[in-house]
């Protein structure tokens, strides 16, 4: 068994660095509580430089529980600049807003290393494990505005339906367990592989469980019950990263997961995620039409990037799963920064309601100028990072036999265009119900131009970021054909 723990500094890094942040709150609160955001980003960037040593190495696995290989690698820089840019947008939010910063900090990198994990791991065990540290520090993190009965109403729900979806996973690996007689991917995909006629029926309910639980970890419809009550009364920049790392680390799993052990069963399961992702896109879309809050509408708006994320998943293969993780990119980019415009804008004036949006072109035009960008992106408009990801993410399913599942995406795509335009007309078009122009700080404005700048670049050149996804989708089928060969697989 290889125990080389050189595979893990980037973690040790990281958890260093949420003790690290903890402790200065602890003994220096007072007088350093107003630069731990920027100590916490110095150490992410430390930790995502060190994790760029790993690009292009020979995979190496870490006592057969966790694999470094490029997908790994691609997942740890994500995930890291994700909580760099998320400690950013939370500077002047937990600031004036929240108290015990340092716990804040240390919860958002601690959920980061759980996030890695989730993409790393090769075990059943293991991935659950991982799926419970980002959950846990999650749970906290959406109910840590203690007097805010929204927040504690929003982390009690979110808690408790994560230890019921908990509970279904352990319940549904338990009977793959039982069917394949282990929990390694490769272990299950060799026992698939070789034929289980007499466990049929166990094995489907294995895999329903399992699709199950980690469709409630992505907001997949009808699991999404959590969704709006979590994202309306979280810190906002913790609904930022619930929208972001959350979705991005299940996805993740799920790639890992079902390419390295459930592919030699795939008509078994393609028509489960088939389902659940025409429900997520449609039922998504005709909730939001509805929403008066933009946290509430962007909880909704992610229900239905969820769908057609699902999309890949179902029409799993080494084309759309790097066709998938490109579109999640490029999701990501535009969510955080449409929500780095809302956290300005609520820093200012402490309003989230869409109607609170009248005017905000006369009052702060460039913060309307971005989230209309950002809107517009994830409707998938041409120029920005939404319509090229989304032209080949529904190309490669619709490559797969799912034409009429990329067909049913498109069509929602332009119903999602409807609600976002109702946030663009309050922007330029209702007069302001107040004069003067807002007072946005520069951290907010060069964060938000920093995504903006992202949105362009993979809308514009997606190509250089389409070879890295090429890349990593090749990593991750590769490394679960080599170790099903090493278990006597096919």
């Amino acid at each position: 068994m290889n125990l080389d723990y050189a595979l893990l500094i980037p973690e040790y890094l990281l958890a260093g660095l949420a003790a690290l942040v903890a402790t200065l709150d602890l003994f220096f609160g007072r007088r350093l509580r107003p630069y731990l955001p920027y100590v916490a980003v110095a150490g992410l960037a430390l930790a995502l430089g060190v994790s760029l040593v790993y690009v292009n190495d020979t995979p190496e696995s870490f006592g057969d529980l966790l694999v470094v290989d490029n997908y790994t690698t691609f997942f740890r820089v994500f995930f890291i600049a994700i909580a760099g840019a998320v400690c950013l947008a939370s500077a002047h939010f937990v600031r004036d807003r929240l108290r015990h910063a340092g716990e804040y900090y240390a919860l958002l990198i601690l959920s980061t290393i759980g996030a890695i994990y989730m993409a790393a791991a090769r075990e059943l065990l293991t991935a659950y494990i991982s799926l419970e540290v980002l959950s846990f520090s999650l749970y906290v993190l959406v109910s840590f505005a203690k007097m805010d009965a929204k927040s504690n109403e929003g982390g009690l729900k979110y808690m408790l339906l994560g230890a019921f979806s908990s509970a279904i996973f352990l319940y549904g690996m338990s009977l793959i367990y039982g069917v394949a007689g282990s929990t390694f991917y490769a272990d299950i995909s060799a026992a698939l592989s070789s034929g289980i006629a007499d466990f049929d029926l166990a094995m489907l309910m294995g895999l329903v469980l399992i699709v199950a639980a980690l469709g409630f970890k992505v907001a997949a419809v009808p699991f999404h019950m959590w969704t709006p009550d979590a994202y309306e009364g979280a810190p906002l920049p913790i609904t930022a990263y619930l929208s972001a790392t959350s979705k991005a680390a299940g996805f993740a799993l799920l790639i890992r997961l079902f390419a390295g052990a459930f592919q030699p069963v795939l008509d078994d399961w393609q028509w489960m995620i088939a389902a659940l992702a025409a429900a997520s896109m449609t039922v998504g879309n005709l909730v939001a039409i509805q929403q008066h809050n933009i946290k509430r509408l962007l909880a909704y708006s992610s229900i239905v990037q969820v769908g057609f994320m699902l999309m890949g998943i179902a029409a799993l293969s080494e084309q759309t799963t790097s066709a998938l993780v490109l579109h999640m990119t490029g999701y990501i980019v535009t969510n955080l920064a449409a929500f780095v415009v809302i956290i300005a804008y609520f820093n200012a004036t402490g309003k989230d309601e869409i109607p609170d949006y009248r005017g905000l072109a006369e009052r702060a035009p460039f913060l309307a100028l971005a989230l209309t960008i950002a809107l517009f992106s994830l409707a998938g408009m041409p120029l920005f990072a939404g319509f090229a990801t989304k032209f080949i993410l529904f190309q490669a399913v619709a490559d797969e036999g799912f034409l009429w599942l990329a067909a049913l995406a498109v069509v929602n795509s332009f119903i999602s265009l409807y609600y976002y335009l109702l946030v663009i007309r309050q922007m330029y078009v209702v007069e302001p119900e107040e004069p003067g122009r807002l007072r946005i700080p520069v951290l907010m404005n060069g964060v938000t131009f920093a995504l903006l700048a992202g949105i362009f670049f993979v809308g514009l050149f997606p190509q250089p970021l389409f070879d890295v996804t090429d890349n990593i989708a090749d990593a991750v089928f590769q490394t679960a054909q080599a170790v099903s060969v090493v278990s006597g697989g096919p």
